[in-house]
């Protein structure tokens, strides 16, 4: 008779340590369906870690509602990697890349940074370890392919909230202090409106909005938040076009790099009139914008559409040559002597973010009238040549192909007419229609997007022309001046960077950049 011995599986092998492995989950968004996905994934993964012998369950880190174009964002990804330097994992398993980051600066970045540590990476929908990898180019490859996933996506999503602005049907999801909204309808909420009729009163009787945010919290007005009132919330409510009942959408938007910037005509606005019911009127509205103008214009930092009134020449003009960071007006004081210097806010705030130094008003204003006067020297070299070549440039190349693409579209919207006419008469079956016609409009979109940027860089050099004519004409009618002409910078200069206290980088607005000692 035939013996059967069992023999068990060895779950710690004498004097060799498991693997101590952990994953990272991340979802993009907060809705239901997302969150589903999340707690598939830890399942997944906590099955999956645990099922192996040789290795150990080192934890489950997952960010919930985060986008992941910036790593900065999520604080599990950062605990994780804290976690890593001390010792604690030696394996992450993540999804797919797209999870892990959607910026191959950022995917390189950690990825170095955990090979360092000796932390191996395994994405599952790549195939994709770290810990066997001879070169970093399959995965600088893979990650900005995961990076341009994030970047078709922001686009769609960008594209679905124009054409909701466009036709009016964009919902607003967080109600302005004073409304309340169901379903994306407004509907005016009576407790709150009082106050804001009452803010815009005080305002019209002339009260700044510090003094009218002071005044809400000595009575206790709750305020939707934090429960203080501060005078940026005052100056919101009394500029913001929805208590008259409208809504400008479009107010921000976010560049490449996933940065938000106030809308300031750089992407299409829509305004809505009559879009829910009016708190205030417009008379009221339009009296109280007036008062803040004529307030801010007699401080000297007069907002207009959201961009200060330049107080001084140099004013949101002077970049840092080593952070990037604005330089802002200070008076210092030597004994008994004051003089105005600039300094880059950054280096302000922490030292050690930024070392660059503050920079005399005067040496700044003496750098950039030494180059004006070598411009007015040089106009016959420099300007008159620069010009006249720039003149000679037709953009021919990127006129015809702007006028190729019209033909193109025009055969595209041709195709797409006699398309439609034979599926209307049943010549050909409808799956095959869509196929054609969704390419068809695939193409035109790829043509219009095409146009849109040639006809946009044939604007820009011919701006860039103009201004390089106008400084023509002022060169050729100047002489050299000996003192500082504040205006000449407003006219001409576009920015300026900071490279030290002995050197600056003037870049004109007609394309020009020149560098100068101080």
């Amino acid at each position: 008779m035939k013996t059967i011995m069992k023999i068990e599986p060895i779950r710690n092998r004498p004097g060799k340590a498991r693997t101590r492995v952990a994953a990272y989950c991340r979802v993009s968004t907060g809705t239901d369906e997302q969150l589903v996905s999340l707690e598939t994934q830890k399942s997944h993964y906590e099955e999956l870690i645990n099922a192996n012998p040789d290795w150990e369950f080192a934890g489950l880190y997952y960010d919930e509602g985060i986008s992941g174009t910036g790593k900065e964002k999520r604080p599990a990804l950062k605990r994780m990697i804290a976690d890593c330097k001390d010792g604690k994992i030696d394996r992450i398993l993540v999804k797919s890349l797209s999870r892990f980051a959607r910026n191959t600066a950022d995917c390189l970045e950690l990825t170095r940074k955990l090979l360092d540590l000796e932390v191996a990476i395994y994405f599952e929908k790549e195939n994709l370890d770290t810990g066997s990898m001879e070169s970093e180019l399959l995965l600088s490859i893979m990650s900005s392919l995961a990076e341009s996933e994030s970047v078709s996506m922001s686009e769609n999503i960008k594209w679905g909230a124009r054409h909701r602005f466009e036709n009016g049907t964009f919902k607003i999801g967080y109600p302005p202090y004073g409304y309340s909204s169901k379903d994306g309808e407004f509907t005016i909420n009576e407790d709150e409106a009082k106050w804001v009729r009452w803010i815009f009163s005080e305002a019209l009787n002339g009260k700044a909005s510090n003094a009218i945010a002071k005044q809400l919290n000595d009575l206790k007005v709750p305020s939707r938040r934090s429960g203080h009132w501060a005078p940026t919330t005052i100056r919101h409510i009394l500029t913001n076009e929805k208590y008259v009942g409208a809504c400008l959408f479009q107010k921000t938007y976010t560049d490449f790099r996933f940065k938000r910037h106030t809308n300031y005509g750089e992407e299409d606005q829509f305004f809505i009139e009559g879009h829910h019911a009016a708190i205030i009127s417009q008379e009221d509205f339009d009296a109280v914008g007036e008062l803040l103008e004529q307030r801010a214009h007699e401080k000297g930092s007069n907002k207009v559409k959201g961009r200060n009134h330049r107080r001084y020449p140099f004013s949101g003009k002077l970049i840092c040559g080593e952070c990037g960071g604005r330089f802002k007006r200070h008076i210092n004081t030597t004994g008994s002597q004051c003089y105005p210097v600039w300094v880059c806010v950054r280096h302000l705030k922490d030292l050690d973010s930024c070392s660059m130094k503050s920079v005399r008003e005067s040496d700044l204003e003496y750098a950039f009238m030494t180059m004006m006067n070598k411009l007015i020297f040089a106009k016959e070299e420099v300007l008159h040549a620069l010009l006249d070549r720039v003149r000679g440039e037709t953009y021919k190349n990127n006129l015809q192909r702007i006028e190729e693409i019209d033909r193109k579209l025009k055969k595209n919207a041709e195709y797409v007419r006699t398309l439609t006419t034979i599926m209307s008469r049943g010549y050909i079956e409808p799956a095959l229609f869509k196929k054609e016609s969704n390419g068809l409009s695939a193409e035109a979109d790829m043509l219009a997007e095409e146009k849109d940027r040639l006809i946009r860089a044939v604007t820009g050099n011919v701006q860039k022309t103009d201004e390089l004519g106008s400084l023509v004409k002022y060169a050729d009618k100047a002489e050299p001046a000996g003192s500082f002409d504040g205006d000449l910078v407003a006219r001409f200069l576009d920015h300026a960077t900071i490279h030290s206290r002995t050197e600056v980088t003037f870049h004109l607005k007609c394309g020009l950049s020149l560098k100068e000692r101080m």
